[in-house]
């Protein structure tokens, strides 16, 4: 079974928050991890902007990334999200505990 780890930028530890446990509630996520603040510079309309922002981590089984991207994307408060998953090497208890407490994830709401 194949772990996706997925980083979601968000522009605060409360919505973070807010969309971590909704995911992880939703079985879409088997865990959400908040991280500190960053601070972000990007292209944007024309203007490179910079803004101060949360890392929310989420693990999750590979077959779920696009649900649970369109999960956080209709939750998040962003016009475009910064949504990116990819595969990671885990422990096998690691991976088991993730494909278990992600069985029987509902379609996204």
């Amino acid at each position: 079974m194949e772990i996706f780890e997925v980083a979601v930028t968000c522009p605060d530890a409360a919505t973070a928050a807010a969309i971590g446990r909704a995911a992880v509630e939703a079985r879409l996520a088997a865990c959400a991890n908040i991280g500190g603040a960053l601070r972000s510079l990007y292209h944007w309309e024309g203007a490179v902007a910079e803004d101060g922002e949360v890392l929310l981590m989420l693990k999750t089984r590979a077959a779920l990334f696009d649900g649970l991207a369109a999960f956080v994307a209709a939750r998040h408060p962003y016009r475009l999200p910064a949504i990116t998953g990819w595969a990671v090497r885990c422990t096998p208890a690691l991976a088991a505990w993730v494909a278990a407490e992600t069985q029987g994830a509902p379609p996204p709401a």
